[in-house]
C-alpha cells in the first residue's frame, strides 16, 4: 500500500511540475478569419501571440479574437495541444468559441467532434469573472455560489477539462493585457445585520459624505480655449460664485441611510432594496445652479449629466424613482437616489469616480454642445460590508478526483484486494476447485466496472503522448484528469516488480476479459480450436513490437497521423463507446473477438502494442514466481502443453514476457492429482531425467 501511494504522488508531483510551453505559430489571417461570422469582422493585429481586433457591423472594435493554442499550449490528452477560437467582447464576455483543430482519441474517431463542439456552445454569454466548472450539468448553480457548472462529454471527461483549462487560460491572458479593470473578485454587499449609531457630523469626518465644490471661475478656467469659453454670462458676471455644489452619500449601508434619511424615507428605502437586493442606492444632493439633470430628464431613467467610472470601466446609474425627506442635519437642496446594480461588477468599497458634466451650447440655431466633466472620488468603508469569498474552482486535477471519488474508492478497494489474491493469495486462488468460475466473475468486474462504467481501459495512446510531451518540452497535467486510469497505471507499474506483464495483461485488462469470455462462449459452442504452429507463434509475437517500434517512430516522424494509428487497438470501439462507432471500426472490433472463440487472445498475444509495452515494463520484473521442478520440461510437458498463451519453454522454463499470469500452471504444480511428478510419487515412481537436464529450483 504505501508503494501504491507513493507512486501515485509521485506522478502527480510530476505532472504538477509547471509546464514549459512549445508555443504555436498563430494561423494567418485568412485562415483566422473563416471563424469569424457577421455582424463580425476581424480587425488587425494586437500583438505576436494572434490576439487580434473584433470589430461590429459598424467597424468599431467590438472586443478580441485570438486562438488557445499560442497563449496557452496545454497538451491534450494526445499529447498535443487543442486550438480552440475565442471570440470575447469588451466587458470579459464570451461571443462566440468554435474548434479550430485538435488530435483528441476519443473525438477524432471515437464519439466524433459534435459532442466537442456542444460543449463549447455552452461558453457563449458567460463572463469570465464567472468561476466556471466541468462536472455538473449546465447552468445549475452550486447554492448561490456564484459558479457556473459546464456539461461535460459522457466518456471524454479529461479532453473536455483539457479544453476547458485551454480556454480560460488562453482568456485570461488576453485580458489581463488588453483589458485592465476586469474585476478579480466577488463585489462587496451592505451588511444588513450589522448597526452602528452614526450622525452626519461623522459621516463627514470619516468621509462617508463626500463634498464636491465648483466655483464659478472654476467653469470658466475649464472652458477656457473653446468656442464655448463666453456662452455662461452668469458664470462670467459672478467668479466667486458656486456652480456646483454637490454631496454624494452611499446609502447602502442601513447605518448610514439611518444617519441622513427620515423614517418614511428608510421605509421607502428598504422597501426598494427588498425589491430589488442588488442595488446600491446613492443619495445626491445638489445646492448651487448645476442641478443633477437637465430639464429633459425622465425619471427612473439614467441621468443625463452624470456618469461613473470604475476600474476605468463606465458604470450605469439609474435614478431610483424616490421622493424622499432627509434629517434636519443634512444640507437641503435638490436630491436624488440614484442606483447602482452590483451584479454589473460595482464594488462601493472600491474607489470610484463620479462624474458630473458641465454643458454649454454656442450658438442660437442648431446650437453646438460642449461639456467639461468634473470628477468626486468615492469609497464606502469597508465595515458596513460583507464579501463573499471568491469562488475559486478546483484545480481541474483535484475535480477530476472530486468527481469519481465513488469510484475512486471502489477501485482502491479492488486493486489492494487483488494484490492480495495474486500475492500471499495465490497458492489458495489456483487451488481452489471453482478457480475458473472465480477468475471469470474477476474479469467480468473489470470488463463491467473498470472497462465500461470506468472508462479505465488502458491504451498505448498514453505512452506515446507521454513521449510525445518529453520531445515537446510540455507538462504532464493531462495524466491527472482522468485519476481513474492513472490508478491503473500506478498498479500496473507495481505489477511489473512483483509479476511482471501479467497483471494487467491478466488480470486488468477490459478487452482482454471480453477475449476470455469470447473464447470460453468459443468452447460452450464445441467450435473447433486453431492455433499455429510452435514455430509461427513465435513469429507471429514479434508481430506487436514491430507495431510498437512503429507507433513510437510515429511520434518523431508522423504526429499529426498518431490519433489514426492507433486505431490497430481496438480498444476505443469495444470499451469506450461500446461498439457505437463506424462500421469498419466495430467490424474491426469484432473479428478479435470471433477469432478469440477459435485463437486463444490473438490480438493480446500478436497484436497489442500495449501489450509490447507491458512485455518491457515487465523487465523490472524481481525472482521468478511460478515454481518449477527438476521434472519440468524434461521429461513433463504437461504444464507446457496446457499453456494457452505459448509461455512456456519446452524446456519447461516460463517466459515470463509472454505470461499473463493465468495460474493455471501453478493449479497444475500444486495439484497432486494433476502433477505428472506428483502423481507418479504417490505411486512410488520417479520420472526418468536424462543426465544432461539442468536441475531448476
Amino acid at each position: 500500500m504505501r508503494l501504491i501511494i507513493a507512486l501515485f504522488a509521485f506522478f502527480i508531483g510530476l505532472a504538477l511540475q509547471g509546464p514549459t510551453f512549445v508555443h504555436a505559430e498563430p494561423l494567418p489571417r485568412e485562415e483566422i478569419e473563416k471563424f469569424v461570422t457577421p455582424p463580425y469582422a476581424l480587425g488587425e493585429p494586437l500583438n505576436e501571440n494572434g490576439v487580434w481586433s473584433l470589430l461590429n457591423s459598424g467597424g468599431a472594435e467590438a472586443g478580441y479574437v485570438f486562438e488557445t493554442e499560442p497563449l496557452a499550449p496545454l497538451p491534450g490528452f494526445s499529447g498535443a495541444p487543442l486550438n480552440i477560437m475565442v471570440m470575447l467582447d469588451l466587458e470579459g464576455r464570451f461571443i462566440d468559441i468554435k474548434l479550430i483543430s485538435h488530435n483528441e482519441p476519443i473525438f477524432v474517431s471515437g464519439l466524433g467532434e459534435a459532442p466537442l463542439r456542444a460543449f463549447l456552445e455552452q461558453y457563449q454569454g458567460l463572463s469570465i469573472n464567472t468561476p466556471m466548472v466541468v462536472g455538473v450539468p449546465y447552468g445549475h448553480d452550486a447554492g448561490g455560489t456564484g459558479v457556473t457548472y459546464l456539461d461535460g462529454v459522457l466518456k471524454a471527461t479529461a479532453s473536455v477539462r483539457i479544453a476547458h483549462e485551454s480556454i480560460m487560460a488562453a482568456t485570461l491572458a488576453v485580458a489581463r493585457e488588453k483589458m485592465q479593470g476586469i474585476q478579480a473578485s466577488p463585489p462587496a454587499r451592505p451588511n444588513r445585520d450589522y448597526s452602528e449609531d452614526m450622525t452626519w457630523q461623522q459621516l463627514l469626518e470619516e468621509g462617508i459624505a463626500r463634498h464636491l465644490v465648483v466655483t464659478n471661475a472654476e467653469l470658466e478656467a475649464a472652458f477656457a480655449g473653446a468656442i464655448w469659453a463666453h456662452d455662461d454670462p452668469e458664470a462670467a458676471a459672478d467668479p466667486e460664485g458656486l456652480y456646483l455644489d454637490l454631496w454624494l452619500v452611499d446609502i447602502g449601508a442601513p447605518s448610514v441611510a439611518k444617519a441622513v434619511l427620515d423614517d418614511e424615507a428608510l421605509a421607502d428605502l428598504e422597501r426598494f432594496l427588498t425589491v430589488t437586493p442588488d442595488a446600491e442606492p446613492l443619495l445626491l444632493i445638489e445646492r448651487a445652479r448645476h442641478g443633477l439633470v437637465s430639464e429633459d430628464f425622465v425619471r427612473n431613467t439614467a441621468p443625463d449629466l452624470l456618469g461613473a467610472i470604475q476600474d476605468g470601466l463606465p458604470i450605469e446609474l439609474r435614478d431610483a424613482d424616490m421622493i424622499f425627506d432627509t434629517l434636519p442635519e443634512v444640507p437641503e437642496g435638490v436630491a436624488m437616489i440614484l442606483r447602482v446594480d452590483r451584479r454589473l461588477g460595482f464594488d462601493p468599497t472600491r474607489e470610484w469616480d463620479l462624474q458630473v458634466k458641465a454643458v454649454r451650447a454656442h450658438g442660437m440655431f442648431q446650437p453646438e454642445l460642449g461639456y467639461e466633466t468634473f470628477a468626486l472620488t468615492y469609497a464606502a468603508p469597508e465595515r458596513f460590508y460583507l464579501r463573499d469569498e471568491i469562488a475559486k474552482p478546483r484545480p481541474a486535477w483535484v475535480d477530476a478526483l472530486y468527481n469519481r471519488q465513488g469510484d475512486m474508492i471502489a477501485l482502491a478497494i479492488f486493486l489492494p484486494l487483488l494484490f492480495l489474491l495474486l500475492g500471499p493469495g495465490m497458492n489458495r486462488l489456483a487451488d481452489n476447485p471453482r478457480y475458473t468460475a472465480i477468475r471469470l466473475v474477476i474479469l467480468a468486474a473489470v470488463l463491467g466496472f473498470i472497462g465500461w462504467w470506468g472508462q479505465g481501459q488502458l491504451s498505448i495512446v498514453t505512452p506515446l503522448a507521454v513521449l510525445r510531451t518529453v520531445i515537446d518540452g510540455g507538462a504532464f497535467a493531462y495524466l491527472l484528469y482522468d485519476p481513474f486510469s492513472l490508478l491503473i497505471w500506478v498498479a500496473t507499474i507495481i505489477g511489473f516488480v512483483l509479476w511482471g506483464r501479467g497483471l494487467f495483461c491478466g488480470w486488468l485488462c477490459p478487452f482482454g476479459a471480453m477475449q476470455e469470455f469470447t473464447h470460453h462462449l468459443g468452447r460452450l459452442l464445441r467450435l473447433p480450436k486453431w492455433e499455429p504452429s510452435a514455430k509461427w507463434d513465435e513469429r507471429l509475437k514479434m508481430l506487436k513490437y514491430a507495431l510498437l517500434a512503429g507507433l513510437v517512430a510515429a511520434v518523431f516522424l508522423t504526429p499529426d497521423r498518431i490519433d489514426k494509428l492507433v486505431e490497430v487497438e481496438p480498444f476505443k470501439t469495444a470499451i469506450t463507446t461500446f461498439f457505437v462507432r463506424n462500421w469498419y471500426c466495430v467490424v474491426y472490433a469484432a473479428f478479435w473477438l470471433v477469432l478469440g472463440m477459435l485463437t486463444f487472445k490473438g490480438f493480446c498475444r500478436y497484436v497489442c502494442p500495449l501489450g509490447a509495452l507491458m512485455s518491457i515494463g515487465g523487465l523490472l520484473r524481481g525472482p521468478d514466481w511460478i515454481k518449477r521442478r527438476k521434472e519440468c520440461g524434461s521429461p513433463c510437458q504437461l504444464c507446457k502443453v496446457r499453456c494457452n498463451y505459448g509461455a512456456i519453454k519446452p524446456s519447461g522454463d516460463i517466459v515470463y514476457s509472454e505470461c499473463f499470469q493465468c495460474l493455471d500452471c501453478v493449479s497444475i504444480y500444486n495439484d497432486p492429482k494433476t502433477c505428472v511428478p506428483l502423481v507418479l510419487k504417490s505411486r512410488g515412481k520417479e520420472l526418468h531425467i536424462p543426465k544432461a537436464k539442468e536441475v531448476r529450483q
